[in-house]
Parts: C-alpha cells; structure tokens; sequence
C-alpha cells in the first residue's frame, strides 16, 4: 500500500455547496413536502422559500467531499478540494471556511451569474437530516482546476459520485483520474447516494472496474449497485473485486474489504446522535487519513469510525473537536 512521496496527501474533487442548517420537526417536512432523511434536488426559488421558512438556521461551508478534505486536515493531514463557487456572497462564505479549516482552495470563480450551490438541511430531532440542494454553479468544473501538476501532487485523489451527473464535471474527472494514473497515484471514490448509483450504475462498475482503487458506500448505495436488497449479497460483490472497499452501516459499523481480507469494525460510542449529516464524510477522512500514511487497514477504517462518531454528536458536517488529539486519545496515531 506503501505510496511516493507528494506534496498532499489528498486532492478532493466535489460540489462545493454552503450548508444552511436548522433544527425542525416532522410536522414542518410535511408541511413543505419534503422527503425525510433523502437528498432533494431545488431550484433557486424553491431554496430561497425554505430560507425564508428556516428558524434559527446556521451557514458552513459544506459539500460531500470538501467535507472530507476538511476532516483530513483536522487529522493534521494535508488536503487540497477542486470545486466551484461563484464570486457573490455565499462563494466568499466557502472560500473563508474551507481555507480556515486548512484545505488548499485557489480554484478560479465560475463564469456567469449561476449562484453558488447551497443545501438547505432540516434536522429533526431522532438526529435525521433532510437536505434540500440547489446545485448552482458547482458542477460548472473547467478542465485547468484539474492541472496535471495539481492532481499530481496529491497521493490520493478522491472523486464525488454527486458529480456525475453533468458531462462536463464527467470530463473533467475522467481527466483528473488519467492525469492521477499517469503519475501512479490512487483514485478513491465514493458512491455518495442510492439514487445517484441507480442513475450511473453501469458507468460506475466501469470506473469500478478501471479506475478506482478504493471505494466508499454506505450500506444502501453497495446494495443498489450490485441491484440486491441483502447487504450479503453487496458484500461478496465488492470482496470479489479485490480491491480497498469500506462499507458504513450506520450504528452496526463498518466493514473493510481490501485483496479478500475482511476486516469487522464496530461502531464508535456516541452518548448522543444530534446530526448525522457528514458521517459518511467524515469515516471517507479517518480512512483516507490513515491510508495516506500506510496504516494497517482495520487502523483506517477505526480512524474513519472516530471521525464519524464526532461529527453525529453535534449540528453540522464537520469535526469541531481535533480528530487528531481524539485519534491520539485513543491509541490509534
């Protein structure tokens, strides 16, 4: 698993989208129709309504995989994300946050007047979150913010499924990921969403098949990529492939798959889930983390189970206490 030298560790490539969170209530998802613990798709109009309807809402930066790379660095690892904002208000809330959180950010402003990307996430309180996406400029992806040197420069290179669904992002990753081979790096991946697989499946198993070195699903989204409703069935599946594959189940752990090995981890303790959003994005930094350092596997994946614990027991999708000192608390660095 041992990798060259780079300048980083990790080089993520997401949406960048600003998270407007808030407390609600079953009663308000189902005043507004919307769809509990699932990701939406908005229009503009439709997320300035639920903007104005939020209580007490909150704004960070967010986005799956930049979430990640802001995991990584809480870590003390280094990270780097390609995403896009525009250069209007909530653009500058992104840039402010994630270069604060210690991720490298110099992708240039997208042209035209598509505002930046947000999610409007409702949490009630079984620590649930409905999220309410208006996507905006963050698939406009050019192919300079994925330049050689850049991608080069990162051991691991970690691609949003979220992505996929706009040809011209689809270029430009096919582009980072051949530019990333070319300089004998790995390609982590993950799913990110059932819907999402269901859309791309059978270019997803190509990538699968080609591309990726290493593959993050949750429980639901390995099920619907094999198209079995048994998590047995997902998990002979990717143990089949031979390749790294961590699956997250939620309170029942995690399961690491890597060259046949199988590796069971349970779930960390959580004295309370108050937001479970960022939990997969967060085992992705603990895992990606430990794999940049040549950790044993079960070790990534125990990293990447610390990281999710951390962020479920608090509002927002990312770490407010140092991974790297709880990872150390607990003898794992």
């Amino acid at each position: 698993m041992a990798m060259a030298n780079a300048a980083v560790d990790v080089l993520g490539v997401g949406h960048a989208i600003v998270d407007i969170l808030a407390p609600t209530t079953d009663a308000f998802l189902t005043e507004h129709g919307i769809a509990k613990n699932a990701m939406t798709l908005v229009d503009g109009f439709r997320a300035d309504m639920l903007g104005r309807s939020m209580k007490g809402a909150v704004e960070a930066s967010g986005g799956s995989a930049a979430n990640t790379m802001v995991g990584i660095a809480s870590f003390g690892g280094t990270a780097g994300f390609i995403g896009k904002v525009n250069d209007d208000r909530l653009g500058q809330v992104f840039i402010e946050d994630i270069r604060s959180s210690g991720v490298a950010f110099d992708c240039a402003p997208a042209k035209g007047k598509v505002a930046t990307a947000s999610s409007h996430i409702l949490i009630t309180p079984d620590g649930h979150r409905s999220m309410n996406t208006f996507l905006g400029c963050a698939s406009a992806l050019e192919d300079a913010d994925a330049a050689p040197a850049r991608v080069a420069a990162a051991k691991i290179l970690y691609v949003e499924g979220y992505l996929w669904d706009t040809d011209a992002a689809k270029a430009v990753i096919r582009a980072a990921i051949s530019r990333a081979k070319a300089a004998g790096r790995k390609v982590a991946f993950t799913l990110s969403d059932p819907f999402c697989v269901g859309r791309w499946r059978d270019e997803f198993k190509a990538l699968l098949e080609s591309d990726i070195d290493i593959l993050f699903a949750n429980e639901a989204e390995a099920k619907a990529l094999v198209e079995s409703d048994r998590f047995d069935v997902a998990f002979q599946a990717l143990r089949a492939w031979g390749k790294a594959a961590a699956i997250t189940r939620s309170e029942a752990g995690s399961v690491v798959l890597d060259a046949g090995r199988v590796h069971i981890l349970e779930a960390e303790p959580v004295a309370h889930v108050a937001d479970t959003t960022g939990a997969g994005d967060q085992y992705a930094a603990g895992f990606l983390y430990g794999y940049a350092r040549n950790l044993p596997l079960d070790t990534c994946g125990r990293l990447g189970g610390l990281a999710a614990a951390e962020v479920i027991s608090h509002i927002g999708p990312r770490p407010q206490t140092s991974l790297k000192s709880l990872a150390a608390k607990a003898g794992l660095l």
